[in-house]
């Protein structure tokens, strides 16, 4: 009988344990035999797998076996679903890509804007040495991809996996459950019938909220009570919404509100990665030599959730404990890997190739809109098509992602230039041409890139 394997790449993550939790009781349970954990650096993988190891479970909780290997070739061997979840340069390389953007007094924030195309010159050529390997080691597996910016590392892995690979972010799909809640629709999970979301990574509008025959959004918008009952109601302001006519994705908020982020986060005695730092410091070894590792990382989880996204709010908002509760980004991949695995359909928003389900953006860009899945893979559903605002914004962007990845794949360093140059977050091509600089300062292996 053939068991089911998943290997984790970036096994030492910090939220693999949710993701192994679930996988142990309720509806995930005895979805895979195995779940293999491998990262580069193997003390992080090896203090997860404590706290993995001594994760409180329900009576009748059957988890899946755990192991950890120190060899990618030998993780990777047999597995049915790669999760690739990888932080090149780790929490001081996001630091890097903050606060070199402020310098330059532009936006610093890990995955929108110039940290993010920065994140992705880095991470680019590590996934496609990863995606080699798992087309050679094990051809047939499902790549889930959760290393950020989601979007561009699913777009450059395409090439080398084709359609096995999907791409996996929570906000948007945390914003269908907030505004659907508020809206008196709870859908199920992995239902998205009435849902009209589309957009790119972390870039996305909710558009309707079809529910009984009728669309509840627009009802939603004219309550400011309701609105301002969930996150991006008060991250952006009832006015504006209602202004807008629909929900964007919470990250449109740098976006939308660009001065008041740029300052807001320039301004901070600390950016979000050195508060991270700071927080985990001394997290892994602590695991590591902790009587209730589980206790250790609960409470670090705790306060990194509680301060996700915190120049959007002021300082007495806090976040709902739904949202704090963890639960966003496993649900989504565990929900694809079982039909994957088991060819039961589900409906998800997900980062998939666009193949003329927006008509006006390239078949091979990836976009965020909802997907059905089964055992066949992922692919996109139908979407109304994009206003000339929206349409706007997400050209521009995937236009910024394609030169990114063309700038590794090809070693052009005037393409890499081109896609600071043009982002819409990025003030000027004197600021791009800083930028760039800037960052192969911090980042010696950078220049390694252009041919």
């Amino acid at each position: 009988m053939h068991t089911i394997k998943l290997a984790v790449i970036g096994g030492g993550g910090f939220r693999v344990p949710l993701i192994y939790r679930a996988l142990c009781s309720g509806a995930f349970a005895s979805l895979v035999d195995e779940v293999c954990l491998y990262d580069a650096d193997h003390s992080r993988s090896a203090a997860i797998a404590r706290v993995a190891a001594d994760l409180p479970l329900p009576e009748g909780a059957r988890p899946p076996r755990l192991t950890v290997n120190d060899r990618l070739e030998e993780a990777l061997a047999g597995a049915d679903v790669v999760f690739v979840a990888i932080r090149p340069g780790g929490a001081a390389g996001r630091v890097l890509d903050e606060r070199a953007a402020i310098a330059e007094g532009v936006l610093g924030q890990e995955t929108v804007g110039a940290g993010g195309l920065s994140y992705a010159l880095r991470s680019i050529p590590e996934m496609l040495t990863i995606g080699e390997s798992i087309r050679t080691t094990c051809p047939e597996a499902w790549v889930i991809n959760f290393t950020n910016p989601a979007g561009i590392i699913t777009r450059a892995l395409q090439p080398v996996l084709g359609g096995r690979v999907i791409g996996i972010c929570d906000s948007a799909s945390g914003l269908v459950r907030r505004a659907s809640l508020a809206a008196g629709a709870p859908l199920p999970f992995g239902t998205l019938t009435g849902v009209d979301y589309v957009g790119l990574n972390h870039l996305g509008w909710l558009r309707g909220l079809k529910y009984d025959g009728g669309d509840l959004l627009p009802a939603l918008l004219a309550d400011p009570a309701r609105l301002a009952s969930f996150e991006e109601g008060r991250v952006f302001g009832v006015p504006f919404l209602q202004m807008l006519g629909v929900l964007p994705n919470e990250y449109l908020f740098y976006y939308y509100f660009h001065a008041e982020a740029r300052r807001s986060v320039a301004a901070a005695a600390e950016t979000r990665g050195e508060s991270l730092v700071r927080q985990q410091a001394d997290l892994y070894p602590s695991l590591l030599a902790a009587e209730e590792p589980f206790t250790v990382w609960e409470s670090a989880r705790r306060a990194r959730e509680e301060g996700y996204l915190a120049e959007a709010r002021t300082a007495e908002e806090t976040r709902d404990e739904a949202d704090l509760a963890g639960g966003g980004y496993e649900q989504v991949a565990l929900t694809a890997m079982r039909a994957l695995l088991r060819d039961e359909p589900a409906e998800l928003i997900l980062n998939v190739r666009n193949d003329g389900a927006v008509l006006q953006l390239p078949a091979d860009a990836v976009v965020e809109i909802p997907a059905r899945v089964t055992g066949r893979g992922a692919e996109a559903l139908a979407v109304r098509a994009p206003t000339p605002h929206q349409l706007g914004l997400m050209s521009l962007v995937s236009g910024v992602e394609q030169d990114v990845i063309a700038a590794v794949v090809h070693g052009d360093r005037a393409l890499a230039l081109r896609a600071f140059a043009l982002h819409p977050l990025i003030d000027s091509g004197h600021t791009a041409q800083r930028l760039l600089r800037g960052y192969e300062k911090a980042f010696p292996g950078l220049p390694g890139l252009w041919r």
